[in-house]
């Protein structure tokens, strides 16, 4: 049950997700942004057939990664991990290729009363706004079972389903406070030679490593590489391929430099080459520049700054073309 799907929204979700007030399990934040961290509230409002709550098993959809559940006094907490269907890079300076698929709460609440379970992760910046994900969940009582797991189909709404799945809708961040995980064009350009450094950025890390990308064009007629560089805030500098083996995504240090050919440019961009700041003296913070410099076999040192883009960011599209 843990290959969850997101639906587009249109007909399916006219109606407003069910409410606070509503019978069945409910996420208190309806909303989560994409690209940023969600605080997952899940209210119970009751038990089985008048009988006592035993367990609740929430099933976490494929996007929502890095979670982890609430201590909740009184009750045993099972988060049983697995396999990610897609590979999530550089959440808090690691890849991800699995996390906790489910959770589980095991205690006892009255029928009289209601209670909250809670749990954070992250919405990856793979998944669209405007859809809605739904996370099953399963009630178990002293005198039977509830399977709250349906998903709407074409035409429906979740006020059509005897036992709907908790749901959010996913938004754009944006606003005060704020900000999208799909970066505007970045019209910045540096030089070196006969080498074009295209919109230096990297991503508000908060662990002890992060990554630069760019675009790299060469116009010249010889065979440049890009071997080394620095940061204000990071210790060393490294220049990276990632890469896919079968089902398993690896990193390796390009020892020789990263070459740039002839009238060619190359991208460094998430899940591909890029360049790693290890040992950061602190994180970065959205919406700031970081000064760095970039050192090539041939055109030598220039110096570049990095704009810091929100955790979860992808490459910006526009930009000059060569």
């Amino acid at each position: 049950m843990h290959n969850i799907t997101t639906l587009p929204l249109a007909a399916l979700l006219l109606a407003p997700l069910a409410g606070p007030t509503c019978a069945h399990p409910s996420l208190e934040r309806r909303e989560a942004s994409v690209g940023a961290p969600y605080k997952a509230i899940m209210r119970v409002p009751h038990g089985c057939e008048g009988s006592a709550t035993t367990r609740v098993r929430v099933q976490i959809p494929e996007g929502i990664i890095g979670v982890k559940p609430q201590p909740k006094p009184g009750w045993t907490i099972e988060a049983t991990r697995g396999a990610y269907a897609n590979t999530y890079p550089y959440y808090h300076g690691a890849t991800l290729t699995e996390g906790v698929r489910e959770i589980s709460w095991t205690g006892r609440l009255a029928d009289d009363y209601f209670d909250e379970f809670v749990f954070s992760g992250f919405v990856a910046a793979t998944l669209k706004a405007g859809d809605a994900i739904y996370f099953p969940t399963i009630q178990d009582c002293e005198k039977g079972s509830s399977a709250w797991t349906e998903i709407p189909g074409a035409g429906q709404t979740a006020h059509d389903l005897k036992q709907p799945a908790p749901a959010i809708r996913l938004v754009q961040a944006k606003g005060h406070g704020q900000h999208s995980a799909q970066p505007a064009s970045d019209t910045r350009v540096f030089k070196a030679g006969d080498l074009v450094i295209e919109a230096p950025w990297t991503r508000a890390t908060p662990g002890k490593v992060g990554a630069g990308y760019m675009k790299i064009t060469n116009n010249g007629k010889e065979t440049d590489r890009l071997i080394g560089g620095s940061t204000e805030i990071a210790k060393d500098f490294e220049v990276h391929e990632m890469s896919m083996s079968g089902d398993v995504m690896k990193m390796r240090r390009l020892e020789k430099g990263l070459e740039i050919k002839p009238g060619a440019s190359v991208e460094l961009k998430p899940s591909s080459y890029h360049i790693m700041f290890m040992g950061l003296a602190r994180p970065p913070k959205v919406d700031e520049t970081i000064k760095g410099t970039l050192v090539f076999e041939r055109a030598g040192k220039v110096a570049v700054e990095y704009i810091v883009r929100p955790l979860g960011s992808q490459p910006a599209s526009g930009g000059h073309k060569h």
